[in-house]
């Protein structure tokens, strides 16, 4: 490692305010495309067929899995390089970020087998609507099969952000949901002489669109990232790294698996009602990432900023973060939330919506956006647990939050009240969060943060 690069990293000296604004500005812009993407895509989508739109509501468990494995893998690698960094430990550094590459590309492998081999049975469990069934099978074998982009975007925009370099993953971000979103209408509905594909249209336009992003990031880390070498053949395998990595990980793996267990009961729940409150349920979903993914943003700014300080010892950089990111949250889920209420049947409009989905949607959505300012509370905190390599923490929240509280509440009121109460489950998950991210947010703080 050169001289020149063994110097303070800015997220140790920069004022705090300047700093997360630096990092999570590009990050949230990101997040914004990909947010833009995620309703373009499921709009065109609409425009088939409300099967359509259902199908890929019912695939998204299968979708947040692979995103699980890969964001998580990615967190416990960015946490830990982001920390050896702080500590001036570069070998280490670039050891983990090596290793970190080696394990993203086997668990692509082991996804892309699973989700070819089982994705059939999966939209059998909840359907016998063939059109649903079909739709829904052909989307996941293309998006689940060909997730080895994926996994080194994911990877590749992690190490970027590891070291501040948020404007270049940013970059790398919009450039994969832009390709993703100009090539929907041409691939699902046959522009400019090329065959209608449809969903299939729909599938190739991510996987393509991911491809694009994922070389980008590569070339990015290889020319523009001068703080790490990720290099397998220098920096070798190593179980000690691999725990390491995934003592962080893992947690966030799981959290984020359990979302696909609430994601795959509630649509079983809703599924008991009709396919057009899957249809709903999957609307909101794409609608909410306009709101949660920006927080998502944030997060991924500060998580290297917390991380590095903890390495550095400094903690009034520590909480002074923690402090300004949580402002800027609960600010911004406000607004989406205020939205929600105000304008749901126009947004719900978007999906090109039938009578029957506006009037199950108008109060689904109404009632949800109630846990929406609760929810950057307990977001913020989620990823300070991890920046601080609680990743235990996080996931006990999000197993209570979503298999203790969410699903069975969303159970019991659809039994005993119908269809219309169920959504109540979200404010109610929400409220057990928020106390506990409070507790253990204190905790860690008063125990580690001010011990430094």
């Amino acid at each position: 490692m050169s001289k020149e690069i063994i110097q303070e990293n800015k997220m140790g000296f920069w004022p705090i305010p300047k700093l997360l604004v630096n990092i999570s500005l590009p990050m949230m812009a990101s997040m914004l495309v990909q947010a833009l993407y995620n309703i373009v895509d499921s709009i065109f989508v609409a425009k088939i067929s409300e099967d359509a739109l259902s199908a890929v509501s019912y695939a998204f468990p299968i979708q947040n899995m692979m995103i699980a494995l890969s964001v998580g893998t990615g967190v416990g690698v960015n946490a830990l390089v982001s920390r050896h960094l702080g500590e001036k430990d570069f070998k280490q550094a670039n050891t983990v970020a090596s290793n970190g590459l080696i394990i993203s590309l086997c668990s692509a492998v082991l996804v892309s087998v699973c989700v070819f081999l089982f994705c059939t049975p999966f939209f059998d469990f909840f359907t016998d609507n063939q059109t649903i069934i079909s739709y829904g099978v052909d989307y996941a074998r293309i998006v689940g099969g060909f997730c080895y982009c994926l996994f080194l975007q994911v990877f590749m925009e992690k190490m970027l952000q590891s070291t501040g370099q948020t404007r270049l993953s940013m970059i790398t971000q919009m450039v994969g949901s832009i390709t993703n979103i100009i090539l929907d209408p041409i691939l699902i509905f046959g522009l400019f002489g090329l065959p209608r594909m449809e969903v299939k249209g729909a599938a190739l336009a991510t996987v393509i669109g991911q491809t694009v992003a994922a070389i980008t990031a590569v070339f990015m880390n290889i020319y523009k990232n001068k703080e790490l070498e990720i290099s397998p053949k220098k920096y070798p395998f190593s179980f000690s790294v691999i725990k390491n990595i995934y003592s962080i990980g893992l947690p966030t793996i799981v959290m984020m698996a359990v979302g696909s267990v609430m994601n795959f009961g509630y649509n079983k729940i809703l599924g008991t009602f009709s396919d057009t409150a899957v249809a709903v349920f999957g609307a909101y979903y794409k609608l909410q990432s306009f709101i949660f993914l920006p927080i998502m943003g944030l997060n991924n700014g500060m998580l290297p900023i917390v991380a590095y300080n903890y390495g550095a010892k400094k903690p009034d950089r520590i909480k002074a973060t923690i402090k300004l990111a949580l402002a800027t949250a609960v600010a911004i889920m406000t607004i989406g939330a205020l939205l929600f209420l105000f304008a749901p049947a126009t947004l719900l409009s978007l999906f090109n919506a039938s009578e029957n989905m506006i009037a199950i949607g108008v109060p689904a959505l109404r009632i949800i956006s109630i846990h929406f300012i609760i929810a950057g509370f307990s977001i913020v905190s989620i990823s300070t647990f991890q920046a601080l390599g609680h990743g235990m923490i996080t996931l006990i929240i999000s197993a209570i939050r979503q298999l203790i509280v969410l699903l069975p509440a969303a159970y019991i009121f659809g039994k005993l009240f119908g269809l219309s109460s169920v959504w109540w489950s979200f404010p109610i998950a929400e409220i057990a969060s928020a106390a506990l991210c409070a507790f253990f947010l204190k905790k860690v703080i008063r125990e580690e943060v001010n011990t430094l």
